[in-house]
């Protein structure tokens, strides 16, 4: 069974279980993965507690001893921003937990050449943490959005998908995506779970599935996860 911490945010919990169930559709009832959500939504906010490193991780803790408790196999989540947390959630935790920026980063090492230009999209925290950096900078050359980009494409995107208005976040991101276009970049990592939401939601799954451009890390996740449910 796979266990789910969710709750950062809410929608972006519940675009992951819709991914594994699009990833099995056609299938009998009886063929889709079991899996546990535990939308644990009162995790402290991650970009404003970084400082309170302890407090996040606590909670990050009795979130994933949850699901440890129900009988899960490996724990999943999908949030970037709290894979900061990931080496010493890891420790405390005796089940495995899928690391999503190296699931990633995998995928962009398999797909892509050497030094390639690859565009991020991500809450501020995640670029300050180097959660994506950690990983990419090994062999590919991130880019992030400027400063002013940033506050007025993806972190008011972002904003606005939490707030369940979806129309307006798509036209949010546009001028940020543009500018990492322009720069040349391969792919664009939606480093923020809220952001393929804001990218895909009026679109079908098979043409986020076959997006050229952009990579879908909770997509990428789901893909992983049925592969180790399997």
């Amino acid at each position: 069974m796979i266990g789910i911490l969710g709750g950062m945010g809410t929608q972006a919990g519940l675009d992951f279980c819709s991914k594994l169930a699009k990833l099995n559709r056609g299938k009998a009832d009886q063929k889709y993965p079991l899996f546990v959500l535990y939308n644990k939504s009162n995790i402290p906010d991650r970009k404003q507690n970084l400082k309170k490193y302890n407090k996040v991780l606590k909670s990050l803790i009795d979130g994933c001893k949850f699901l440890q408790k129900s009988k899960c196999k490996f724990i999943s989540i999908p949030c970037n921003t709290a894979h900061f947390w990931y080496k010493d959630l890891r420790k405390k935790i005796k089940i495995p937990i899928l690391n999503m920026p190296e699931i990633v980063y995998s995928n962009a090492k398999n797909n892509l050449q050497r030094n390639s230009k690859i565009g991020l999209l991500a809450t501020e925290a995640t670029i300050k943490t180097g959660v994506y950096s950690h990983y990419f900078n090994r062999k590919f050359l991130l880019v992030s959005p400027s400063t002013t980009l940033q506050k007025r494409s993806v972190n008011k995107s972002i904003k606005l998908v939490k707030m369940g208005k979806t129309k307006e976040a798509e036209r949010a991101i546009k001028p940020a995506v543009n500018y990492l276009i322009k720069k040349k970049c391969k792919k664009i990592i939606l480093g923020c779970t809220e952001l393929p939401i804001a990218i895909f939601a009026y679109k079908s799954f098979k043409k986020a599935k076959l997006s050229k451009i952009f990579m879908d890390p909770n997509l990428i996740l789901a893909e992983a996860s049925m592969k180790k449910y399997k």
